[in-house]
């Protein structure tokens, strides 16, 4: 049985998916399983390929072929490729790795010795670092409406202006505190600590702790997974822990930013799904329609600045992008 099974979702990111496989250590392999790491793991590394144009199948297969490849003919959404990939894992542990990362050092090691020495610990995260080697964010606190209100939406950029100008930065200081809190900028980064969820960039789970929670909720195509996620964990007792002692670097959104439209619709459309599921529809119905209007008025202020002509490319771009989020009414699937 490997100690860790690596599963990795990819959607049009060939190079960024070659950088990924070439940093996870592996010697000669059988069966698809890594007999001895230099990190003393065995491995099972998993890549489904989610229907891409780019090559990135023909790749894996030509460069990696001690890697298990599953090639989807339809894009079938981030949480229902992780559940293909959970499902040949065999490893004591399963670490979901987006295909825009790369291993430091030993990390693996690190989340796995830590995993071991606590039984209690369900799912663990890495210190995820930008390209430049600073740290990036990605421990959270569970959402409340109101940080659904500006978390993500036109508020927040608006808030981080005004921050910039005293009398504003007065009234919006309650604003930013209530962001700090969600984001945990109250905790030192180093400091290895329990948290409410983790960013799905890297999450490594405990395979008896899958087997009693579930696999990632399908209903989501992308975005907010990973918290629906990290909450059953946590609701059926399970610790989760962001340990800074292991790092991966991740380039940030580089699947999603290939199209626009559908990043900010799959983002706030899985946003209402995870208040309906966790919050009530009262809640649900009350972010939907804060939502749709906000995107209402980013169409007429691009709107307004495409007249003046103000950078038009950009303001058609973006009104298009926000046409495209209206149309879909931020409608989710009802779960059954």
């Amino acid at each position: 049985m490997p100690d860790l099974s690596i599963v990795i979702v990819s959607w049009n990111v060939c190079d960024l998916l070659r950088r990924c496989l070439r940093s996870i250590r592996h010697p000669e392999t059988r069966s698809g399983v890594d007999q001895a790491t230099p990190d003393d793991l065995a491995l099972q590394i998993i890549v489904v390929d989610n229907a891409s144009r780019d090559g990135s199948a023909t790749m894996v297969r030509d460069q990696f072929p001690h890697a298990q490849l599953v090639t989807n003919q339809t894009n079938r959404g981030f949480p229902a490729a992780n559940n293909q990939g959970i499902a040949l894992a065999k490893g004591r542990y399963v670490l979901l790795l987006n295909p825009d990362t790369e291993i430091v050092d030993q990390a693996l090691a690190e989340l796995v010795a830590f995993a071991d020495q606590h039984s209690d610990v369900g799912m663990i995260g890495p210190q995820l670092l930008n390209a430049d080697g600073s740290v990036q964010s990605s421990r959270r606190r569970f959402p409340t409406l109101a940080t659904a209100f500006i978390e993500s939406t036109w508020l927040q950029p608006t808030i981080t202006d005004l921050e910039r100008r005293t009398v504003a930065g007065q009234i919006t200081a309650p604003i930013r505190r209530r962001l700090e809190r969600y984001y945990v900028a109250d905790r030192p980064d180093d400091d290895v600590q329990d948290v409410d969820w983790i960013t799905g960039a890297a999450m490594l789970a405990r395979r008896e702790a899958i087997d009693e929670v579930g696999v990632m909720d399908e209903g989501f195509f992308m975005y907010s997974e990973e918290l629906d996620w990290c909450r059953r964990f946590r609701e059926a007792g399970w610790r989760v822990v962001y340990l800074p002692t292991a790092q991966i670097v991740h380039h940030v959104g580089k699947s999603s930013e290939q199209v626009v439209a559908a990043r900010h619709i799959h983002f706030q459309t899985s946003k209402v799904r995870y208040f309906r599921k966790h919050h009530g529809a009262l809640s649900a119905a009350a972010l939907r329609w804060y939502l749709l209007a906000s995107y209402t008025w980013q169409v007429v202020v691009e709107g307004a600045k495409w007249l003046v002509g103000h950078k038009r490319p950009l303001r058609a771009q973006r009104i298009e992008a926000y046409r495209q989020v209206l149309a879909s009414g931020l409608r989710f699937h009802r779960q059954t």
